[in-house]
């Protein structure tokens, strides 16, 4: 089959690979859409993610939209011929975390497209790509295929606001307006937030999210941002979702939070620690709160999406073939410009 392949840093190779076999318990699925995640562009500037670093090439790409091309004779969740949206993270099962319902926690997690395995599992930006068959989550035949491959950043997004509890009524800041952070904000409007708030260095960023229609876009630079905060909040966000992974916004996140609000991290921090002002912390009683992955949300995600409730497609702004993988990454690294890249397999 044909596969983009991460031989390391900015090379990316279109060549023939070796097409995955079918085994019990799995489905064989020709991917047909594939969004480039952050991480996904991680690996393509550096050769590895985090603490991640791949010991072999291997194909990338975890947001996938695909078709159901073959079954195993065990499997009777999904069949031939329809559409899914992929939940990459596949957990073992049988750990405490698993059975307590928390499989996002499972320490046994295999990922599509990464390196936190040895050797690294090969993702979706191929021809073929082998899962679970429980990560396969079936899309409404009216839904637009392009959609499906945003199930997996906007289960992101849709994990994160369940995190914070209910956000009906509360006042929301959301801490970047990157592709997360959008859908993070969207999401806390669907579930009721008000006011909803964004905030972002990058201008364009900012104009993306006023073209969404939140409900008020900060510059944390601007030397009016403390006051426009306290405009919009009183005494503080009821809940402030961080989800740039940028330091100084986790910092400014216990200043911009009300006292018993709740803070929700979302974006990665890298793998260094960072300082935190624990005596604020204590002293608002502020709730800090972890978000990793999906939790169980893909079929909840693709209600909210089919209904209308939510609306993604504003998000894409570029399509590119699978041979055109090295481009499509390299637009992609732009973040005035890029939201959500798809590749067409």
């Amino acid at each position: 089959m044909k596969a983009a392949v991460l031989y390391g840093p900015r090379d990316i190779r279109v060549e023939g690979f070796g097409e995955p076999t079918l085994a019990p318990g799995m489905v064989l699925l020709r991917s047909r859409l594939v969004g480039i995640c952050g991480s996904d562009q991680h690996y393509y500037e550096h050769g590895y993610c985090a603490a991640f670093v791949p010991d072999r090439p291997f194909v990338l790409g975890h947001e996938v939209m695909a078709g159901v091309a073959a079954v195993a004779a065990d499997v009777d969740t999904v069949r031939v011929g329809q559409r899914v949206a992929v939940n990459p993270a596949r957990s073992c099962g049988f750990c405490e975390a698993c059975k307590a319902g928390r499989g996002n926690l499972c320490s046994k997690t295999i990922m599509l497209g990464s390196a936190s395995t040895m050797p690294p599992t090969n993702g979706g930006l191929a021809e073929f790509v082998l899962v679970r068959a429980d990560q396969c989550h079936v899309l409404p035949d009216a839904m637009d295929e392009s959609l499906g491959a945003l199930m997996e950043p906007f289960a992101v997004a849709l994990h994160a606001v369940k995190r914070a509890g209910s956000v009906s009524g509360r006042r929301v800041l959301v801490t970047g307006a990157g592709a997360i952070g959008l859908l993070t904000a969207l999401t806390a409007r669907a579930y009721g937030a008000a006011p909803v708030a964004i905030s972002d260095l990058v201008r364009e960023r900012r104009a993306k999210a006023e073209e969404l229609g939140i409900d008020a876009v900060l510059d944390p630079s601007a030397a009016d941002f403390a006051e426009r905060a306290r405009d919009l909040s009183g005494d503080g966000f009821d809940v402030v979702l961080e989800a740039s992974g940028a330091p100084p916004a986790l910092r400014s996140a216990f200043d911009l939070v009300r006292p018993g609000g709740t803070i929700v991290q979302i974006g990665t921090l890298g793998a260094a620690d960072i300082p935190l002002p624990a005596n604020k912390m204590m002293n608002k009683e502020i709730n800090l709160v972890g978000s990793m992955r999906y939790g169980n949300v893909f079929d909840e995600a693709i209600r909210l999406v089919s209904a209308g409730r939510v609306n993604l497609r504003p998000l894409i702004n570029a399509v590119f073939p699978l041979d055109e993988a090295v481009k499509a990454f390299e637009f992609a690294a732009d973040k005035a410009r890029a939201f959500k890249v798809l590749i067409e397999i």
